[in-house]
């Protein structure tokens, strides 16, 4: 590199984004993901014996994934590539192939493919680059946001190794803002002053993603005018206005996540739509994780809603489903449509009741065996099916158990007919 291409290349990074100038070069400026590269983990053995293999890694936009295929980039040997599969095809994998071959033999070097959104690939695409990945010629890294068993093929799958990437937690996002702030290649050369409610604001809406914590500080900074000192002082106000979102009290792991989860629910089985959207209108503003708010919907659909209305249930299944694939902030239309059909539909924890009262049975009485006319060789079995109706008066229950009522449905809803049906058969 001549030193005019050196110039440039530093001109065009102190002009880059501050999140792209705060991108960590090693290793060990790396943060969060202590899980897959902590120290001595298994991928941050294998890039400093600089032995890669191949990799996907996979996670929501803003946990590093971009971020650390380029710190493998630097620390190992291998020369690196990098395409878009949004705007690759077949002709750019064929290229860098063609580059990483001549480049083994002349060199002795081996290439890393780094592709970037490799679920866009379509099956085609994937199969041409299948057979470079199997024989060794390209070491490929894939990142991707969406789950890499539904969206990349298995036979890709079955020669990659994958690692989930998580949102960063708070205390990460922390440390990137407060790196920026002392990193000359952000604002370490400024006196500028984040105010605590700041951070905590900004930590807060980042929710786990790193580029928007970044993005929304150079917004701050470059907006905010110098005192007579020289001085940059960021307040609420200014993260507020830099991020277009105001401050709410919302503590993701203390009191008020369990407040108004417990708000949320109890105005579902209350029937009460208008303020279950409520409190999860505050709770999806808050930062609250959209899968926890979906898993208990899914819970509220059989203890509170039940037989009363049985497609409550596959209405929250589907919806925590879609929030998986759709992400936020769309899924919050998701959650929303399944919140309100929750608390509208008809209530009965029958269910819920019947279950409990069999667990206790089995805690508090003899656990008994099966009889024989059900067990596996049917000794004395009445089939229901070659009977009028398909049914058959016969006994299930342990014979010490006999007449014990465990389900009782309830008079509403669709239970009002499950009911009249258990009446005529009994």
């Amino acid at each position: 590199m001549d030193l005019f291409e050196y110039s440039n290349r530093e001109s065009e990074r102190s002009s880059a984004p501050l999140a792209e100038r705060m991108r960590p070069k090693s290793l060990e400026e790396f943060i969060g993901q202590e899980e897959i590269v902590g120290k001595n983990k298994l991928l941050y053995r294998a890039i400093k014996a600089d032995k890669l293999s191949s990799i996907i890694l996979y996670g929501p936009p803003g946990t590093g994934k971009t971020t650390l295929a380029k710190v493998i980039s630097k620390e190992t040997s291998l020369h690196f590539e990098q395409i878009n599969a949004v705007t690759s095809g077949v002709k750019e994998i064929r290229e860098v192939v063609s580059g990483a071959i001549e480049r083994k033999r002349v060199e002795g070097k081996r290439t890393i493919l780094f592709i970037d959104e490799i679920h866009r690939f379509n099956k085609s695409q994937q199969d041409a680059l299948l057979p470079y990945v199997e024989n060794g010629t390209v070491v490929l890294v894939g990142a991707t946001t969406e789950n890499p068993y539904f969206e990349v093929n298995k036979a890709l799958i079955s020669r990659a190794m994958v690692f989930e990437l998580k949102p960063l937690s708070d205390d990460d996002i922390e440390v990137v803002v407060k790196r920026a702030l002392k990193d000359p290649s952000g604002y370490g050369g400024m006196d500028i002053e984040l105010e605590r409610e700041a951070l905590e604001h900004l930590v807060m809406v980042s929710n786990g993603d790193a580029r928007i914590a970044l993005n929304a500080l150079e917004i701050a900074v470059i907006t905010s005018n110098m005192d007579d000192d020289g001085n940059i002082v960021i307040d609420l106000g200014t993260i507020q206005e830099s991020v277009q979102r105001k401050a709410i009290r919302y503590e993701k792991q203390g009191d008020e996540h369990y407040d108004n989860i417990s708000a949320f629910i109890k105005s579902i089985r209350g029937s009460d739509p208008d303020a279950s959207l409520y409190w999860l209108g505050k709770m999806i503003y808050g930062g609250e994780d959209p899968k926890f708010i979906a898993r208990r919907l899914i819970i509220s659909a059989s203890e509170d809603v039940g037989n009363a209305d049985p497609n409550a249930l596959s209405v929250a299944v589907s919806a925590f489903n879609a929030v998986n694939v759709v992400g936020m902030p769309e899924g919050r239309i998701i959650l929303a449509q399944a919140t309100a059909y929750l608390a509208s539909a008809p209530k009965s924890n029958a269910s819920y009741t019947a279950i409990n009262a069999v667990m206790k049975d089995l805690a508090d009485k003899k656990i008994y065996g099966v009889p024989p006319h059900i067990g596996d060789k049917a000794e004395g079995y009445l089939y229901p099916h070659s009977y009028e109706g398909g049914y058959v008066a016969q006994e299930y229950l342990p014979p010490e158990l006999k007449g014990r009522k465990y389900y009782e449905p309830k008079q509403i809803g669709y239970e009002k007919e499950i009911l009249e049906r258990l009446k005529l058969l009994y």
